[in-house]
């Protein structure tokens, strides 16, 4: 069953102008969701190194296939020549003009390295893996500091309205306290404390209008647009809503479960424990010998013009075709493929180790935040039914005072229980926020967590 926030009645009436409405546009929270998939920066470099994966994944099985080179060469040369021999003869030749033309293509294959190969491949596949689970938690991190900070602007509206209906109260009590002091019923220092009050709430009014832009601004940079409007706009170019939905369905079975399938700091952490098994495999790999055919075709020409050694060619040419099977075998390597092994071994125990530790952490914070979120709930509702008995509580003595049958005094006291009731339940914000919270612990996407309501489907890539 869906359950809204909804705005007690005195928090009801839009008290932005129409002109002023009309000037900014109203973000849903779809809105700065879709916003923020689109245009943050953070979430754009993840998406970008996953692509980096990707492109390396589809050669993956090209470590399989044959290596193919060829090479190729002309040279020139022009050389003077001086020979002298034991029986005293001399032969010189001066300018001697000779080229040489050469190429060849060779094969190199690898046919068997232990495994080794076939690890590497299976590496790649799991460094993919782990970028999407990069993406889907910087996605889901990112997105809830949008739905915090647009929460946050909900509530702050929320408060300004709450002001305003103070302010109406201290408006209508400076009023009164002024008439009595015309009549002759009343003091001046309570016209005083009376204006000290309502100056009080203005001021606080200001203050909290401020904390509005700022966290609009906040909203903004996270959602990467809007930051170079006009300066006369500035980060007050739109709106938010008055109310955000929220599921009260939560189940803490539900979460628990999800939490080994689908959050993604565990899912990373299981993805490092396999990345170490793979390891382990090449480590094990070097172990065994290794096989493989190789082949070349060469081609050689010799061109002289002239030779000063008769037993020297004038022109020769060598071509053909050779091939064969090399094989190595690791006989004995100084110990370092099993310091390898050990050490691969040792990586799988400590990630497994942090994995346990990891998972039970994410367990245990689910549970507290589960019983944060249920207290919440109850609060919410305790402090929602206050505001409305305070409320009922400064209106009767609001118009008692205007009888001038209670004193200024007692009127503040019930101004400060509605004020106390204000605050307290500006505080219960936690029952949205530690469903957010406990939400994330299952690695769900955060607008179903929130919302229900189908969103994109390439909301995770």
């Amino acid at each position: 069953m869906m359950k809204r926030i909804h705005l007690l009645p005195f928090l009801a009436l839009i008290l932005l102008g129409s002109s002023i409405a009309q000037a900014q546009q109203v973000l849903t929270l779809d809105e700065a969701i879709a916003r923020t998939l689109e245009n943050n920066m953070e979430i754009r470099i993840a998406r970008n190194d996953s692509i980096a994966a990707s492109i390396d994944l589809q050669y993956k099985n090209a470590a399989l296939l044959p290596s193919l080179n060829a090479a190729g060469s002309q040279v020139f040369n022009r050389n003077n020549q001086y020979q002298k021999f034991t029986d005293g003869t001399v032969r010189e030749r001066k300018g001697v003009q000779s080229g040489n033309l050469s190429g060849n293509i060779a094969l190199n294959w690898t046919l068997f390295d232990g495994g080794k190969m076939f690890a590497t491949r299976a590496k790649l596949e799991e460094i993919l893996t782990q970028g999407e689970w990069v993406i889907r938690d910087q996605i889901n991190n990112t997105i809830a500091q949008v739905v915090s900070a647009y929460f946050l602007i909900v509530q702050q509206k929320q408060q300004l309205k709450a002001l305003d209906t103070q302010l109406g109260v201290y408006e209508e009590r400076t009023k009164l306290a002024r008439n009595k002091l015309d009549i002759g019923v009343g003091t001046k220092p309570d016209l005083l404390q009376s204006q000290i009050d309502l100056n009080s709430q203005r001021s606080q009014r200001l203050s909290l209008e401020n904390q509005t832009r700022i966290a609009k601004q906040a909203l903004n940079r996270l959602m990467e647009t809007g930051l170079n409007r006009n300066a006369d706009q500035g980060s007050d170019w739109f709106d938010v809503s008055e109310q955000i939905p929220i599921q009260s369905d939560l189940s803490l079975g539900t979460i628990q479960d999800s939490i080994s399938k689908n959050n993604p700091q565990l899912q990373l952490q299981q993805n490092t424990i396999r990345l170490a098994q793979r390891g382990l495999q090449e480590s094990k790999a070097d172990r065994y010998p290794t096989l493989s055919f190789n082949s070349a075709y060469n081609f050689n020409k010799l061109d002289n013009k002239v030779v000063v050694n008769p037993f020297q060619p004038l022109f020769s040419r060598n071509q053909g075709l050779n091939y064969g099977f090399t094989a190595s075998l690791p006989i004995f390597n100084q110990f370092r493929v099993r310091r390898q092994i050990q050490q691969a071994k040792q990586e799988i125990r400590f990630q497994q180790l942090r994995y346990d530790q990891q998972a039970f952490n994410l367990r245990l914070g689910a549970w507290n935040a589960y019983q944060r979120y249920l207290f919440e709930i109850e609060n919410w509702k305790l402090e929602e039914e206050n505001i409305r008995l305070a409320e009922e509580n400064v209106r009767i003595v609001l118009e008692v005072y205007r009888l001038n049958s209670t004193t200024l005094l007692q009127l503040k006291e019930a101004q400060r229980s509605l004020q106390d009731a204000f605050d307290r339940f500006k505080m219960t914000k936690g029952v949205f926020v530690d469903r957010l919270f406990v939400g994330r612990f299952s690695g769900k996407r955060i607008e179903d967590l929130l919302m229900g309501a189908g969103h994109r489907d390439a909301w995770l890539l």
